[in-house]
């Protein structure tokens, strides 16, 4: 009797793992437990009568079967996105509602909005950004179809986990910082994520700081930066031309990482919603699994 043809969830599940490299984080992006990952993968390995993944104490890695599926599960899930967009996704129209915030549809999300307003022309997108916890209350009041927000890794359950930012403190080249003085920072105002984060680092080591400059406008700090005011937080893949690192020069504290998250408003999506989710979450996976810019925990 011949074997059942793969389930698309299931290889869905596969490639998580293997972008991902633990079976805990792959359950953390694509919003299921770990015990029913690790359950669809035992189905899947019995139904092929191979093992795909070795597993030790210290590392979990692909066999050599495990290689050779990873490169057909990434086929076969493109072509059934690709037939899907040509059969099903062609007169999908209506309005999409988005919250994000504004440094992160900057930089990750310009090329996603633009494909996708591309391939559906019918659909109106709504595009909101603001601040992390502005965005938690206007999605509970059920402003958003979708939300993507920042948040402590493993701070709060559900969602889906699809990009994890690596900060680092940051100025100009030229900054002069007087010795034995507070450090000076340049950062966005309460409820800022990045100024909670930078904030708690050096209290912690009992670093001295005072607040230089604040401004709630991306391209705003990082003027204050250059110009010398101060130093800021960034992540690694946000440090524009003409800012550093600075972590190792004025030995200052690591920055845990930060996950952006995206959620779906309760209840059922319409179609161009659930469309755009996908979009969103399949760009990020396939970019972050590529940026050396990315680091898993």
């Amino acid at each position: 009797m011949n074997n059942p043809a793969f389930d698309l969830d299931v290889l869905h599940t596969f490639v998580s793992i293997a972008e991902n490299g633990s079976f805990t984080r792959a359950a953390r992006r694509i919003g299921r437990s770990q015990p029913a990952v690790s359950q669809q993968i035992k189905r899947l390995e019995e139904s092929l009568g191979k093992r795909i993944f070795e597993r030790d104490a210290n590392e979990m890695r692909l066999t050599p079967h495990g290689e050779i599926l990873l490169g057909y599960a990434r086929q076969i899930l493109k072509l059934s996105n690709d037939a899907r967009s040509r059969i099903v996704e062609v007169d999908v129209a209506g309005v999409v509602r988005l919250g994000t915030p504004e440094d992160f549809a900057t930089t990750h999300l310009s090329g996603i909005l633009a494909d996708f307003a591309q391939a559906h022309p019918l659909v109106a997108l709504e595009v909101y950004c603001d601040f992390t916890v502005n965005l938690l209350d206007g999605f509970s009041k059920g402003l958003y179809d979708l939300m993507l927000f920042k948040r402590e890794p493993q701070s709060f359950s559900g969602g889906v986990e699809v990009w994890r930012e690596v900060l680092d403190w940051t100025a100009s080249p030229n900054v002069i910082l007087a010795e034995n003085k507070p450090l000076p920072l340049v950062l966005a105002p309460v409820p800022d994520v990045y100024r909670k984060r930078a904030i708690a680092a050096l209290d912690a080591e009992r670093r001295p700081w005072r607040i230089a400059y604040t401004s709630p406008s991306l391209a705003g700090l990082q003027a204050a930066v250059k110009a010398g005011l101060g130093v800021t937080v960034l992540p690694i893949e946000m440090i524009p031309a003409g800012l550093v690192s600075v972590a190792s020069r004025l030995a200052l504290p690591k920055l845990a990482d930060t996950e952006i998250v995206l959620y779906r408003a309760p209840g059922r999506l319409s179609q161009a919603a659930d469309l755009l989710a996908s979009s969103i979450t399949d760009f990020l996976r396939k970019h972050r699994a590529s940026s050396s810019s990315y680091r898993s925990d």
